[in-house]
C-alpha cells in the first residue's frame, strides 16, 4: 500500500454516539498521520482490506468521515443504501457501480483509476472491482458519520436490515494517537499534544 499522508482538522471535546474525543488538548489545531500506521482490517470479509482513515467513532470526526478501500478481483460491497452523500475516488483499478433506477431496474456505471463517484442519499447500489486481475483501491467520503447502512441479501430482497454501527465501528481500535507520537519522533517535527491511552497500536 502506497504510504498516503494526510492532514486533517480536529476539534476538542467529546461527541454523541460513542465517538472519540478528539485526540488534541488546547485549541483546534491540524493533525498529520501516515495512513500505513492505522488499523486495517478485512472484518470477515474475504478479499477487502479497511481503513479508517479519519472517521467519528475513532478519531473524533463531527462532519466527514474518510476510508481506504481495497478489493480483490470479483470483491465489492454489499447491495445496500445510507441517507447521507457519498463519494468514491479511485487510486487504482476498475471497476463498476451497480445501482437501482427510478424505474426499479438495475443499472451500471463502469470507472476506472481516477474517476470520481458521487453517490446520492438513500440510493440503493454496490460498488463491485469487476476485473479479473488487480486490485481496487479508493477512498470514500461521506457526511453525517456514523454511517448508517441498510443492507440488502441481493438484488431481489426488498427487505433491507439496518446496521449502525457498521462492523469497523464497533471492532477498530483507536489508533490517532499512536500515529501522531510516531510523527512526532520525526527529525524537525512540530510538537502535537495526543492523549495518553493505555494499550494503544
Amino acid at each position: 500500500m502506497p504510504a498516503l499522508r494526510f492532514l486533517c482538522i480536529a476539534a476538542c471535546g467529546a461527541v454523541p454516539f460513542k465517538r472519540a474525543s478528539s485526540h488534541l488538548s488546547g485549541p483546534a489545531q491540524p493533525v498529520a498521520y501516515n495512513v500505513s500506521q492505522l488499523f486495517q482490517g478485512d472484518y470477515g470479509r474475504a478479499g477487502l482490506a479497511h481503513i479508517t482513515v479519519a472517521g467519528a467513532r475513532h478519531h473524533g470526526m463531527k462532519g466527514v468521515e474518510v476510508w481506504l478501500q481495497t478489493f480483490a478481483p470479483g470483491v465489492g460491497t454489499p447491495v445496500h443504501r445510507h441517507d447521507c452523500e457519498e463519494v468514491f475516488v479511485i487510486q487504482r483499478g476498475a471497476g463498476s457501480l451497480r445501482y437501482r433506477t427510478a424505474g426499479g431496474s438495475v443499472a451500471e456505471l463502469p470507472f476506472a483509476a481516477n474517476d470520481t463517484l458521487v453517490v446520492p442519499p438513500n440510493l440503493v447500489h454496490q460498488f463491485v472491482n469487476s476485473q479479473l486481475q488487480g486490485d481496487l483501491q479508493a477512498l470514500v467520503v461521506f457526511d453525517s458519520p456514523p454511517i448508517r447502512i441498510h443492507t440488502y441479501a441481493n438484488w431481489s430482497s426488498a427487505e433491507a436490515v439496518l446496521q449502525r454501527p457498521y462492523f469497523w465501528d464497533k471492532e477498530c481500535p483507536l489508533t490517532l494517537p499512536a500515529a501522531l507520537r510516531r510523527l512526532q519522533q520525526r527529525p524537525g517535527a512540530a510538537a502535537v499534544h495526543a492523549e495518553s491511552r493505555s494499550g494503544e497500536l
